[in-house]
């Protein structure tokens, strides 16, 4: 495995980032509660803004925990189960409306969720890092 430089990590789209994560159709957001990890699956995800941004529920304990220590890590694999993901950041909580409202229109199987009620949480990554790893291939490290 070759380290690179932060400087020399290529910079990506959001978009680049949220489509693979389509192609794994169902991805796992881990957190932190003081020294134990904890992970859930997601799906929900889009880019608004030029953010890569994810859906929740404040009540959740993934928003409390996200809430404490916005610090996460996402792994998603691909069907072919040969072709993963490892995205890292801070998640940040987006309390506007539009951008709830954005997300709920490009994810509207999610019902329970409304852009005005006071649960419905849309976070975004700042700082996202995130390596495409393959059994065929070597790790490829960017930045979104």
């Amino acid at each position: 495995v070759t380290t690179m430089s932060a400087q020399n990590i290529e910079k990506v789209s959001p978009t680049e980032i949220m489509n693979y994560l389509h192609e794994c159709g169902v991805f796992f957001v881990a957190t932190v509660d003081g020294d134990q990890a904890h992970v859930r699956p997601f799906s929900a995800v889009t880019v608004f803004e030029n953010h890569l941004y994810f859906l929740t529920g404040k009540k959740k304990e993934v928003f409390k925990q996200l809430k404490v220590n916005g610090k996460f890590e996402i792994c998603g694999l691909k069907k072919n189960g040969s072709e993963w993901i490892r995205i890292t950041g801070k998640l940040i909580n987006d309390d506007r409306v539009v951008a709830k409202q954005f997300m709920l229109d490009k994810n509207p199987g999610n019902k329970m969720y409304s852009a005005t009620d006071s649960n419905t949480a849309v976070l975004y990554i700042e700082d996202g890092n995130a390596t495409y790893y393959s059994f065929a291939s070597a790790p490829r490290t960017v930045k979104f």
